[in-house]
């Protein structure tokens, strides 16, 4: 029969390895160029930045499923179209029988305030120590650290309890890792694993004011195919990775061309050199807040810049899947990170945020431009949103869902920061040093949720003799180490030269 859009069948990519790989894919379009038919195709499973425009030969036709008469595309989870579905998750290794054996674990004790109803917390009641399906033989030959952590002046939701390990009749305990859904509304590392594919990081109602919001009432036919084929943003090429709505007449271009320093768009080299004749931006609007180096940031508040704003939301969307556009940028700043060059502040990237959060909130939306990605400026603009939080004396948390790049670099920033406190605690008169999950979020300003979440996630918790103990193994310390030591790009709090407003007291802004 012929190849009709909702058609399954393998087809021919190349991975990772510059290896020939034959993954099943979905038929999305299909169109006729000179007599030459293409078929876009989504990768079932894969994420949606590698769907692309494949030819005739590539597509293998003795395996092909037609799609059923009574549902053109299956829907997962209400949702239209076939959303690539993640496989499930495997729990890794480490959280199960390894039979390994480790090395003895550097101890942090931490003991909370629970409240008296004794929620059950992962993994086991509060008065029991923590289960897990291995015992681990702990090798004796390796030291360990001690270290301890107080209970919080606040009870911890039971959800959020952590706890520790050490040695017990000759073998170690190891924290279960928290079940999804338990007791909580939206889990508190987004687990958006997947970006657009993972239903648990999908609010149940999502907030419908924001640059760009995780509305799924839009998901058509239309938005699951990129639309522009090329950008030239300076000195840089991009590939757009999803949909983004420029106007219509613009999608047929070979190329896009934008301004680097206002972001404006034109439909040719020509209208480009033009624009640059009278621009006169060499930077993005507004103040400039931090300067260290050739890394600046600037404020742009979404009212007073509103074309900027929407302009760069726009790019924005190109690289952004789990957020559809919103026009109404007033209640926005946007926080755009540039490169110094003799030629001006070339964009690296940009986080917004809400003038006022009433979730605590200090990040919307979060994007490194790809030809920066993957040289430590995602984990910049990071620690740039939680300095921000410092100063306004708050504590904060990156708006729900995270991308899949997102959420491992929120992980990542996490872990660093957490691991580099508690390494830095110092023992006194010979005993545990003692921190409370309070003290941590203060120093930080991570939301004490996002800060139980990723002791969990780095298995440290657990809970021994009536109170909790967090355990920094040899390898935990040793991989820390290591990727403090690449870890060249910092913030420098004494170059940031911001006073927070408070935007309640100002009306409509």
């Amino acid at each position: 029969g012929e190849i009709i859009e909702g058609c399954r069948l393998p087809v021919l990519r190349r991975n990772q390895d510059n290896e020939d790989e034959w993954p099943l894919a979905e038929i999305l379009s299909v169109k006729d160029i000179s007599g030459r038919k293409l078929f876009y195709v989504h990768y079932i499973d894969f994420n949606k930045r590698l769907d692309e425009w494949v030819t005739h030969e590539r597509l293998d036709l003795k395996k092909i499923q037609f799609p059923k008469k009574e549902a053109k595309t299956p829907t997962k989870n209400g949702l239209p179209g076939s959303r690539p579905g993640s496989p499930e998750r495997e729990v890794p290794a480490s959280a199960q029988a390894s039979g390994k054996t480790l090395p003895i674990p550097v101890q942090i004790t931490l003991r909370f305030n629970l409240p008296k109803e004794r929620e059950a917390i992962p993994g086991g009641e509060p008065d029991q120590p923590l289960s897990s399906s291995s015992c681990l033989q702990p090798n004796h030959r390796s030291t360990k650290r001690k270290v301890e952590v107080v209970s919080p002046a606040t009870p911890v939701p039971s959800e959020t309890a952590p706890a520790s390990v050490f040695p017990q009749n000759g073998s170690a305990r190891r924290a279960v890792a928290a079940q999804p859904g338990r007791k909580r509304k939206s889990n508190c590392l987004g687990t958006d694993e997947d970006s657009q594919d993972s239903s648990d990081g999908i609010p149940s109602a999502p907030r419908m004011t924001g640059s760009l919001v995780s509305d799924r009432s839009h998901d058509d036919i239309v938005t699951r195919m990129k639309n522009i084929e090329c950008i030239e943003l300076g000195r840089h090429r991009l590939k757009p990775w999803y949909f983004s709505p420029y106007p219509q007449e613009l999608t047929t271009l070979p190329v896009l061309y934008l301004c680097e320093f206002c972001l404006k768009y034109g439909r040719s080299l020509k209208c480009l050199q033009r624009h640059l004749t009278k621009c006169d931006l060499r930077h993005p609007p507004g103040n400039e807040i931090y300067r260290k180096g050739t890394i600046s940031f600037f404020e742009i508040d979404g009212r007073k810049n509103k074309s900027y704003s929407q302009n760069l939301c726009l790019l924005a969307k190109c690289f952004l899947d789990h957020k559809t556009l919103y026009y109404d940028t007033d209640p926005f700043l946007f926080y755009v990170m540039t490169e110094y060059d003799c030629k001006g502040f070339h964009i690296v990237g940009y986080f917004s945020k809400e003038k006022e959060s009433t979730e605590d909130y200090n990040v919307a939306c979060i994007l490194t431009l790809p030809p920066y990605q993957r040289r430590g400026y995602g984990k910049l603009l990071i620690e740039f949103s939680y300095e921000l939080s410092k100063v306004e004396g708050k504590t904060g948390t990156p708006e729900k869902p995270l991308s899949d790049l997102g959420l491992l670099s929120y992980r990542s920033y996490w872990s660093q920061t957490i691991l580099e406190i508690l390494m830095g605690l110092k023992s006194e008169s010979g005993e545990r040093p003692q921190i409370t999950i309070n003290e941590i979020s203060e120093i930080t300003s991570i939301k004490k949720e996002d800060v139980i979440s990723t002791l969990q996630y780095l298995n440290l918790i657990n809970y021994y003799k009536g109170q909790y103990i967090l355990t920094l193994s040899e390898d935990i310390v040793d991989g820390h180490e290591r990727a403090m030591l690449k870890r060249l790009l910092r913030i420098d709090s004494k170059c940031l030269h911001f006073t927070p407003k408070d935007w309640s007291k100002r009306g409509k802004w």
